[in-house]
C-alpha cells in the first residue's frame, strides 16, 4: 500500500498546539507502519461526496481526515471533530479531466440569491468592473488545471474577486489565472505519457509518496521541509534537466533558488555515485544554514554527505 501526505495535511499541522501536534504525528506513524492494526479507529465518512474519505481518531477531539482506497493510504487534513469533517465535507479526490493531475478539489457550492425588498431609494449604481477571463474557451482553462465545476466562477470574475476565488482553486489553477491577469501567458505543463495522477508534476507539488518512517519524521518536523519535499514542477524541471553545460537560475528573492541548489546536488550526488560535489554560497554564515539544511534532506541518506561539500567561496578561494 502506498503511503502518501499532501500538502494540505501538513498545513492544516502547523496550526495545531505543540501537544496537539505530538498526538497526531504518533498516529501517523502508526498508520504508516501498519494501517491495517486493529487499534487504529477508523470511521468512515457518511455526509460526503468522496465516499473514500475516511476519519482517523487521534484523541478525543482530534481527527485526521485520510483518503483510503485498497491500494493507498493518504493523510490529508487533520483538525477538531466538527472542522475536519466540515473540510471533507467540502473536498474530492479527483484527476483532472484535460490535465490528468491529481488534484484535491473544492466542491462547488450553490449559492441561491435572495431578493430583497427594498425600502429606501438605492445609491446611484457604480459601474461594473469587466470579467478577466470570459475569452477563453474550456479547453484553454482545463488546460491550465481548473476543475469542470469552477469554469463558470472563472468566466465571471472581475479583479476584485480574483484573489478570493484563487483561494478555492487547486495551485496551478490560481497561479496560472493570476499570471494571465497580469499579462502573462502561463506555461502548460506536458507530462510524460503513461503516468499515474500522482506522478504528474502538478500533482507533486501537493501529494508525496512517504517511502519511511524517517522520511515522514522530516516531512513532518521541520517547516522548511515542505518545500524540500513539494518542489514547484518548474523548480522538479530545473533540478532533473541535462545540461550541455554551466546553467544560471536567476530569480529575486525567495523564488526557491536555494531549494533548487540544494536539490540539484543532491540528484547530481544519487546520479553520480563516484562523484563528488561542491556547493558553494557567498559567506561562511550561509554555508552553514546550507549544510543544515541539506543534512536534513538526505537524512536517511547519510552516505551521500560524505561526497558533497558546502563552502563559502573565499574559503576555497
Amino acid at each position: 500500500m502506498q503511503f502518501r501526505i499532501a500538502d494540505t495535511f501538513t498545513d492544516s499541522l502547523a496550526r495545531l498546539t505543540g501537544d496537539e501536534q505530538k498526538a497526531v504525528k504518533t498516529t501517523a506513524f502508526d498508520l504508516q507502519m501498519n494501517p491495517a492494526n486493529p487499534g487504529m479507529s477508523f470511521h468512515k465518512l457518511d455526509r460526503v461526496k468522496d465516499k473514500h474519505f475516511w476519519s482517523v481518531r487521534v484523541s478525543r477531539d482530534l481527527r485526521i481526515i485520510v483518503h483510503k482506497t485498497e491500494s493507498s493510504l493518504l493523510l490529508c487534513y487533520v483538525d477538531h471533530h466538527d472542522k475536519a469533517y466540515q473540510w471533507a465535507e467540502r473536498r474530492r479526490l479527483e484527476t483532472h479531466p484535460k490535465t490528468g493531475a491529481a488534484q484535491l478539489v473544492e466542491i462547488r457550492e450553490t449559492v441561491q440569491e435572495i431578493t430583497v425588498p427594498v425600502y429606501v431609494e438605492k445609491p446611484e449604481t457604480v459601474a461594473e468592473k469587466p470579467v478577466l477571463f470570459a475569452s477563453l474557451d474550456d479547453e484553454t482553462l482545463l488546460s491550465y488545471g481548473v476543475p469542470p465545476d469552477w469554469l463558470d466562477d472563472v468566466r465571471r470574475v472581475d479583479e476584485d474577486g480574483l484573489l478570493e476565488l484563487a483561494d478555492h482553486l487547486p495551485a496551478e489553477a490560481a497561479e496560472a489565472l493570476l499570471e494571465l491577469a497580469t499579462g502573462g501567458t502561463p506555461e502548460v505543463v506536458s507530462p510524460p505519457t503513461g503516468i499515474g495522477p500522482f506522478e504528474h508534476p502538478d500533482a507533486q507539488r501537493r501529494f508525496r509518496v512517504m517511502t519511511d518512517t524517517d522520511e515522514l519524521a522530516r516531512a513532518l518536523e521541520y517547516p522548511w521541509e515542505k518545500w524540500t519535499i513539494f518542489l514547484h514542477p518548474a523548480q522538479r524541471e530545473l533540478v532533473e534537466k541535462d545540461y550541455n553545460g554551466p546553467a544560471r537560475v536567476s530569480g529575486s528573492a525567495g523564488t526557491g533558488k536555494t531549494i533548487v541548489a540544494l536539490h540539484r546536488a543532491v540528484h547530481l550526488a544519487r546520479k553520480h555515485p563516484e562523484a563528488r560535489l561542491l556547493l558553494t554560497t557567498f559567506s561562511e554564515p550561509l554555508a552553514n544554514m546550507l549544510r543544515t539544511k541539506l543534512r536534513r534532506l538526505i537524512d536517511n541518506e547519510p552516505r551521500l554527505g560524505e561526497r558533497l561539500e558546502v563552502h563559502a567561496m573565499n574559503v576555497i578561494a
